[in-house]
Order: C-alpha cells, then structure tokens, then sequence
C-alpha cells in the first residue's frame, strides 16, 4: 500500500511518527496524522484545511483532544450514549481526579518503547491508513494523496472525526472543497 503513497502523504505520515515522538506517546494515533496534515504547506489537503481555518484554530483543536484524552478517549457521542443509560461522564471523570489527580484517564503519555526506536500505529491510525486507500480507489485515484488522508480522518469514526465535525470539516464538507459539488466519493464517508 506504501507505493502508492505521494511524497506528501508519506510525508504526512513520517510527520505523524515525529509527532508521536515529541509528545512521549506509545504509538502513532489519528491525531498524530491530523497534527502532521495541519503543519504540511503547499499540498491540496493544506489548502483545504487553511480554508476551512483549521489551522487558524490549532489550539482549539488540540484543547478537544485534551478534553477527550481526560475523559479518558470517550467521544461526546460516547458520553452521550452513556448519559442516556444514566451515567454521568463528567461526575466520574471528576471523582476519578478528585481521588487520583487531574488527567489521571489520560493515561501516561510518557514512552514505555524508548529502547526499541520504533513505535506502533494503533487499530485506529492503521484504519485510516486503510480508509484512505479505499476512498483513493473509489476516486479512481492510482495513488494516495494526503487529501485522501484527510478525507480517511473525517471518515472513521472516533475523536478525530468528531474534532474535525465540530470544526466545521466533516467529510462532506471536505469532499466539496477539494473536489467541488458532485463528488463521486460519498458512499464511501459510512
């Protein structure tokens, strides 16, 4: 599948790697592919997350992820699902810090795979990986772009796809932007 890669969309992907590295995490997430398409320049995916202003609110971005990694990775729609069933998220997240500390759900990001050099990529980044093929291949595209990448983050579900949505890129609206209206990739957002 790597053969297919553009230069940029590996490039995203090496990106992905260095930001796992700086931030002490175990392996590679799908937010570590989204930081890494936010700091690239000069691409189709750079020019549509500048336009849809994402990279403007980086620090929003990265404020709902630290939320979801303190709920310990539940998405709203998680939390919500639970409320329905009587369980309050927000209570037990705070009676788990009152006792434990804040941000004890977030687990540690500290890097316990300092010694092998290398880090995995967790089910959720391989799935985007893999997303971003399919909807290359739905396109009829014979590569993978990063577009295609970004494209896979709107479309899996997760905290990613949830952070973009609530930043106004949901697959859609991403679609439209690097494709215009008519796209033919739709079926493959679900």
């Amino acid at each position: 599948m790597f053969e297919r890669f553009t230069k940029g969309a590996r490039a995203a992907v090496t990106g992905a790697v260095t930001h796992a590295e700086r931030a002490g995490a175990d392996a590679i997430t799908e937010e570590h592919l989204l930081f890494s398409l936010l700091d690239q320049e000069g691409s189709r995916a750079s020019f549509v997350v500048a336009a849809l202003g994402l990279t403007d609110r980086r620090a929003s971005i990265e404020a709902a992820f630290a939320e979801t990694r303190r709920r310990g990775g539940l998405t709203k729609a998680d939390t919500e699902a639970l409320a329905g069933l009587g369980i309050d998220v927000t209570e037990i997240v705070a009676r788990v810090e009152d006792a434990h500390g804040a941000g004890v759900l977030a687990g540690d990001r500290r890097s316990r795979r300092w010694w092998s050099g290398q880090r995995p990529f967790t089910t959720g980044a391989k799935g985007v990986l893999e997303k971003s093929l399919r909807i290359a291949l739905g396109r009829r595209d014979r590569f993978i772009g990063e577009e295609h990448l970004l494209l896979a983050l709107t479309a899996c579900p997760g905290s990613v796809a949830e952070v973009l949505a609530d930043h106004g890129a949901t697959y859609a609206v991403v679609e439209r932007a690097l494709y215009g209206t008519g796209g033919h990739g739709q079926a493959l957002a679900g």
